[in-house]
């Protein structure tokens, strides 16, 4: 039996609050890259920073960068495809500072932590919370950079990395250690879009139009005749759907055992949220009555479907921490199954058709409902921590460093 949707989270209740004092951050990073050359640059890049500022506002303001990226993309190539290279071409180097730098933000964040000594459940809830807001606006910037348009292949990236980045989310919840393999998305991910950004940046998005076959010689023909944009898209999702995806099923299935549950069960429960969310937007896109693609609306309807999953995401986290049960699937996936139901209307009956117009209304609709469901509901629970906790969010308190939360 699927579960039932919910807004306010019983996860703010006073019992559940009572876990923060037993929260403890456990992570394991086997990346190479992190554990011997970028984080001496890591810890330099600290250095920098003041020790009055909040680890929580270095998260936030390494975000910003990102949104500025995003907007850029929104006003600057909203077709995301190739073309006009001599204007475009900084606007793909200003993706690579932007998540560079991002990154640099999200990694000396937990060190300002440890140093001022606040760290927080809240903090990982904020940072993760940011992490999966990344997660899908970052596909924007990749498809721009490299000029894969409002396409089924730019769509496959949204659905790859969001499934991706969900269930290894679903798998700290499990086992309550975030795991980082040999490689990982925060680090060699974030690595090869800056190297992708960077290419772009130089010789501009056609470079992306090339066909596979011209470059790289004796590749079957539907490998060959691939542009690399689409190759490069075909890669990330085979990797995240093929290789990611199962190596944390695997261990979901193995935390299940220890617990005597049910994986089967499990799976059921826990990862319809997911299959409703994945299944809804590939409905609502590739449905022949839907003009995101043909009219160009897919960087409003990722910006909204991004959102519901950070609030998807966020909520697992929040669990997570409060050690409660596994979250109930987020209010904000109505809209987009409705949506997605109204796209396909005209499948079964000619009572209700969207139109251009009517589309992108509904979508704009979407994205500001859902930011203000969203943004309420982080208000509450931050402001739920912070007086539970007695701390600031933004700030750091003298009080505060005296303690660890």
């Amino acid at each position: 039996m699927l579960p039932s949707f919910s807004f306010i989270d019983k996860d703010l209740a006073p019992d559940r609050l009572a876990n923060l004092k037993l929260y403890k951050y456990n992570a394991i990073d086997r990346s190479f890259l992190s554990r011997y050359l970028l984080r001496h640059y890591w810890d330099w890049a600290h250095q920098w920073f003041p020790s009055s500022m909040a680890p929580n506002l270095i998260t936030l303001t390494g975000f910003l960068f990102i949104i500025v990226n995003v907007v850029l993309a929104s006003c600057i190539t909203p077709s995301l495809e190739y073309g006009a290279e001599g204007i475009h071409r900084w606007v793909y180097l200003c993706y690579a500072a932007g998540i560079w730098l991002y990154s640099t933000f999200d990694n000396v964040d937990g060190r300002q932590a440890r140093k001022t000594k606040t760290s927080s459940p809240l903090g990982e809830l904020f940072d993760h919370g940011c992490d999966a807001l990344n997660t899908m606006f970052s596909a924007i910037l990749q498809a721009s950079a490299i000029g894969s348009g409002h396409s089924h292949a730019t769509l496959l990236l949204c659905i790859a990395e969001a499934l991706g980045f969900y269930l290894s989310t679903q798998e700290e919840y499990h086992t309550g250690v975030l795991y980082l393999g040999y490689v990982n998305a925060p680090t060699e991910g974030i690595l090869l879009a800056v190297f992708v950004f960077t290419l772009s940046g130089i010789y501009g998005s056609s470079v992306w139009m090339v066909s596979v076959g011209q470059i790289i010689p004796f590749m079957p023909s539907f490998i060959a005749n691939m542009s690399f944009s689409h190759g490069w898209i075909a890669l990330i999702s085979a990797f995240s759907l093929m290789v990611h995806c199962p190596s944390s099923l695997y261990t979901i299935r193995k935390a299940c055992l220890d617990e005597d549950k049910s994986f089967l069960s499990t799976l059921i429960r826990e990862d319809s949220p997911i299959l409703i969310y994945c299944v809804a937007i590939y409905a609502w896109c590739t449905s022949p009555y839907s003009f995101i693609l043909s009219r160009q609306h897919l960087i409003p309807f990722t910006l909204a479907i991004g959102i519901v999953f950070g609030h998807m995401a966020s909520k697992i986290i929040l669990a997570h921490v409060t050690k409660s049960t596994f979250p109930k699937p987020s209010i904000l996936l109505v809209p987009l199954v409705g949506g997605a139901l109204a796209a396909n209307c005209p499948r079964v009956s000619e009572l209700f058709a969207f139109t251009p117009q009517s589309e992108m209304l509904y979508i704009w609709g979407f994205m500001m409902i859902s930011t203000s469901v969203y943004l309420y509901w982080v208000a509450t629970v931050i402001n739920a921590f912070c007086s539970y906790l007695d701390i600031h969010c933004f700030t750091i308190r003298e009080k505060d460093s005296n303690k660890t939360q």
